[in-house]
């Protein structure tokens, strides 16, 4: 799944408006015009050519984005007193850990929040599994999200927010009979 793809996806599951795209990207730090962001909106197969204009999603303009997104969504962050103005990180892992990192934080999920909206996606994993994709790479225990993960997750948040709800994982373990 690439960048673009990630960007589309959550511009539908959270009904995101295209003038909302280019604020978020401002917000984030960088600036693009609409036209621009609509480049990066285009559709392209993997052995296609892409078409004219086609614009490539790099890890660092997806991050201006989350990043953008946690501001569009939470407000800006005010530094408190005594505090140094806190330095925006580089993230080095993988693209889909950061998805899950920044639209958690974006949304005000809770950790099971997140494993709802997995369940909601068709996914099932433990709190311990998710910690894992939630940690530092730095970390012995972390664990690098695979495409079909920050697939489902995604798709989760489409069932949340574009399909009216969705069926919380503790309902579901509450549904299923007693052997």
């Amino acid at each position: 799944m690439t960048n673009n793809d990630i960007i589309i996806r959550l511009r539908y599951a959270l009904d995101i408006k295209n003038v909302d795209l280019v604020e978020m990207f401002k917000l984030g730090g960088m600036k693009y015009t609409k036209e621009e962001v609509l480049n990066m909106l285009q559709k392209v197969q993997e052995d296609e050519e892409p078409p004219a204009g086609y614009k490539a999603v790099t890890n660092d303009m997806l991050e201006a984005f989350l990043n953008g997104l946690i501001i569009f969504k939470r407000g800006p962050q005010k530094p408190r007193e005594g505090q140094a103005a806190p330095v925006a990180p580089t993230v080095k892992d993988h693209a889909n850990n950061m998805l899950i990192k920044k639209m958690k934080i974006a949304l005000k999920m809770t950790s099971e929040d997140v494993l709802d909206t997995l369940y909601d996606g068709g996914v099932i994993v433990s709190k311990g599994e998710l910690g894992a994709i939630l940690r530092n790479p730095s970390h012995r225990n972390y664990k690098a999200c695979g495409d079909r993960f920050a697939r489902n997750f995604i798709r989760g948040l489409t069932v949340h927010y574009r399909e009216g709800g969705g069926k919380k994982a503790t309902t579901a373990k509450k549904e299923q009979p007693k052997k």
